[in-house]
């Protein structure tokens, strides 16, 4: 049963009347059951409930505004009305160790996933062709026996290895039931699927630091910043927790003064922020990096008691830092020497400093050796581990290796036989090359978890609907943002809506009705039971766990594309509202002016304006984008704030099927990426694509700015 539209349910809140009374709303074939009142609010009084953000993996901690109103539920699986406590307004949770009161525009946003009116309401079953979309209601216990007879005839076959679980990267409790419960069954070990995923950091930090984890940058206390292609005050990490560090370090304190310098190819919304914006060529960030480093190692800068740390990192590269004199940087990068001669000086005398890369700067095919020389740098001026500097959240999640990716799924030589879902979109957010859509046709059968039908979950065969945050118990344990452990758990916030059930409590009641029991059996009946046991894991300690190891050597990105073909590198980007796609549902965000163009509900090709000149190209112009692998089309959108070999453009839109507000609306600029990958981690190297544009044709409309809006232009330093 699908949930009323807006203005029916306009109308049903209006009603009035006792327990089980019906009432005519409109039209008289609609009969609306007016259920019992599920709690007790006072009217106009607002109640605040915690929760924790889900739309990313920065775990902020936020509080519901809850206040009593009618809503349309189903109960006993019939439609009806009934008074209840909804939430109304979040806002951050000023005892959170990330979020410390404040929220970015995405998390207040999250407020519209529970009352989407394009949100599953009940199991569904596919009746249609695979990807048409056609689906029947069934009940809960038809749904469960069907899942459970799938898995039975697996295991008891001795083929539960041909069980594959792909989700979202999750950290905490729910993490840690869906392993068990595959362990348990003999299945796999659960896929981790993201666009924009941070394994290639995360190693560098477990080569370098030992530690597995993304860092937390000390941003309050640093007076000299360096930032690497990171946008962490917009879209990488946490960005809510570095938002109000950076106010912190930005107010200065009495007597010093602070820096902020980034490095990239185009203009992030951090970089608008910077003191001093550099631009570079995609993929040589590093080399900036080690050319400070040889400055610094050079003249005798660095500190003694980084001597012997920055000795096995810098030193240790292949060519060692001879190979990175500013001379070569200048090769490489366009940035004259005497740039990074003062870049250099000032980085080590003003410290506490510290350096910081991420998002673009990592995907590429070096990757790793990019996220290695950055981290000798802090090494070297002595910025690992303590105040200003990187240092790492302790955290009740072990920081072991990185998970099972996408690759080895769709890599292998056979399709798996089930396939579990849980809120990830490979066949959306995957490069052609990978073949995702082709390869889950051939799984004979697969289950989602999700609230939402999208392009991944339209080829299910069941959909069993989870509870939206709000509705469900939620808990945090965050990997980043905080010096302090920010671990958090709250119950619902309010009663379910619809009838759909938490994913956790629908894989504990299926390993309890599984033809041979698990050995040993799970030991929660319920979620809410697990959350609440203490954990298995001790806290780990914030401090480095292990020497670092010797770095690898230096290595230039490789490109896909014959540059006079392809004259272009392509650099697709986080958006502000939408981020990888996953949130283009929520019109709230469709309608989020992007903080440097003021576009709204559009995709856009940004382009330089004497690369615009050339080609004859104007604002709000078609164009197209073509690739070896694939081509877009979209609006060009003239900026100075990136350079004339490159051309970018936000992910996030361009959805076939994801809701009414999604779906059909702008380009997917992951079609045309090519299936390079960071050899170490298999990573996608989404930065590591040429491209060829030309003009299509004139403005059509697509292109929407916000009303009355002037748009800045970011000053461009340049390369001087």
């Amino acid at each position: 049963m699908t949930p009323m539209d807006r203005r029916r349910f306009l109308k049903v809140t209006a009603i009035t009347g006792t327990s089980a009374a019906l009432a005519r709303c409109g039209n008289p074939e609609h009969q609306i059951i007016r259920f019992v009142p599920e709690e007790e609010l006072t009217p106009g009084i607002a109640v605040w409930k915690p929760s924790v953000c889900p739309l990313c993996n920065a775990g902020c901690g936020v509080l519901a505004r809850v206040m009593d109103g009618d809503a349309e539920v189903f109960r006993n699986g019939e439609a009806g009305v009934t008074r209840m406590g909804l939430p109304r307004k979040l806002e951050g949770d000023p005892a959170h160790g990330v979020s410390q009161g404040r929220l970015c525009v995405r998390g207040q946003a999250a407020l519209q996933v529970t009352y989407h009116p394009d949100r599953l309401a009940s199991p569904r079953r596919r009746v249609g062709e695979r990807g048409s979309g056609a689906f029947e209601d069934i009940t809960w216990d038809a749904a469960l026996t069907e899942l459970i007879g799938r898995l039975d005839t697996l295991v008891e076959a001795g083929n539960a290895g041909q069980i594959a679980f792909i989700g979202r990267p999750r950290r905490g409790r729910r993490a840690e039931l869906v392993a068990e419960f595959l362990r348990r069954i003999g299945a796999p070990a659960p896929v981790a699927f993201e666009f924009f995923d941070d394994a290639v950091i995360r190693r560098a930090n477990e080569l370098s630091f030992g530690r597995y984890q993304l860092p937390t940058i000390d941003l309050a206390r640093t007076h000299y910043l360096i930032g690497f292609g990171a946008d962490f005050l917009g879209t990488w990490n946490s960005p809510v927790a570095h938002g109000a560090a950076y106010g912190r370090m930005r107010q200065g304190q009495p007597g010093t003064v602070t820096k902020f310098v980034q490095v990239e190819p185009r203009m992030s919304q951090t970089g608008a922020s910077a003191n001093e914006w550099v631009a570079v060529p995609p993929g040589t960030e590093g080399v900036v990096a080690l050319g400070l480093a040889h400055v610094i190692m050079r003249d005798g800068l660095r500190p003694a008691s980084a001597a012997g740390r920055a000795g096995a990192m810098v030193e240790g590269f292949a060519q060692g830092l001879a190979a990175f004199a500013p001379a070569d940087v200048e090769r490489y990068t366009g940035i004259t020497p005497a740039r990074i001669e003062r870049l250099a000086r000032e980085f080590a005398a003003n410290g506490p400093a510290v350096a910081v890369i991420g998002g673009p700067a990592l995907a590429h095919t070096n990757g790793l050796a990019q996220a290695l020389a950055v981290n000798a740098l802090n090494a070297l001026v002595g910025s690992v581990d303590v105040p200003g500097g990187v240092l790492f959240t302790p955290t009740e999640v072990a920081p072991v290796g990185p998970p099972r990716s996408l690759r080895e799924v769709v890599g292998g030589a056979a399709a798996p036989q089930l396939l579990l879902l849980d809120e990830a979109n490979p066949v959306y957010a995957s490069p052609p090359g990978w073949h995702v859509a082709d390869l889950l046709q051939r799984v004979p059968f697969i289950v989602s978890f999700g609230a939402f039908v999208d392009e991944t979950s339209v080829l299910a065969d069941l959909l069993l609907p989870d509870h939206s945050f709000l509705e469900s118990w939620t808990e945090s344990s965050p990997e980043s943002g905080s010096a302090d452990a920010a671990n958090a758990t709250a119950p619902p916030a309010m009663h379910p809506l619809y009838d759909t059930r938490s994913m956790p409590d629908v894989l504990l009641d299926v390993a309890r009705r599984l033809q041979r029991p698990l050995d040993p059996p799970l030991p929660w009946q319920t979620f809410d039971e697990m959350v609440q046991a203490p954990t298995t894991v001790p806290a780990m300690p914030a401090a480095p766990s292990r020497a670092p190891d010797t770095p690898r050597a230096w290595a230039d990105a490789r490109f896909d594309g014959e540059a006079g073909t392809y004259p272009f590198h392509f650099l697709p980007y986080a958006s502000q509202a939408l981020l990888d796609g996953s949130l283009a549902h929520l019109p709230w965000l469709q309608e989020l002016p992007d903080p440097l163009t003021t576009a709204m509900w559009s995709a856009w090709v940004e382009i330089n304006p004497g690369t615009a000149e050339r080609l004859g190209i104007a604002e709000g112009d078609m164009v197209e984008i073509t690739s070896a692998h694939g081509s877009v089309r979209a609006p060009a959108v003239i900026s100075p704030g990136i350079g004339p070999t490159a051309v970018a453009m936000p992910a996030g839109q361009g959805h076939d099927t994801f809701t009414r507000y999604a779906s059909g609306r702008g380009a997917n600029p992951v079609h045309v990426l090519a299936p390079l990958d960071e050899p170490e981690t298999g990573a996608l190297a989404w930065s590591a694509t040429r491209v060829r544009i030309a003009r299509v044709g004139a403005a059509d409309g697509s292109l929407i700015l916000f009303a009355g809006a002037t748009r800045e232009r970011p000053d461009h330093h340049g390369r001087g």
